[in-house]
């Protein structure tokens, strides 16, 4: 799948919220406004998964290549998967829900 097809626009379904693509080269792949994502993929990109459940936040994380990271956890089955955290200052995730999760899991 092309990264193209992968950069969509979508509504959250968690909190109704409409996003919008990225157009700074990456694409998006949770709700800058909740943050939840949807369980798609099996791997990043594949849209092979078939569970289709909601993956909610867990906390935050750093990683050395990709710094700031969401790691979900999908609500039906379980799956965990680390999301790089959009920091575009126009289009970036909302840094008060970031904090708020980060205080959450300290």
């Amino acid at each position: 799948m092309s990264r193209t097809a992968q950069n969509q626009g979508f509504t959250c379904e968690n909190c109704g919220a409409s996003v919008a693509p990225l157009s700074n080269g990456s694409y998006r792949n949770h709700c800058p406004t909740c943050l939840c994502s949807k369980h798609v993929d099996i791997k990043p990109g594949d849209r092979a998964s078939a569970c289709r459940g909601t993956m909610r936040p867990q906390h935050v994380e750093h990683r050395r290549r990709k710094g700031l990271v969401l790691v979900h956890r999908c609500v039906a089955c379980g799956f965990v998967r680390p999301n790089k955290i959009a920091d575009d200052p126009v289009q970036g995730d909302d840094i008060d829900a970031i904090i708020a999760l980060m205080a959450r899991h300290r």
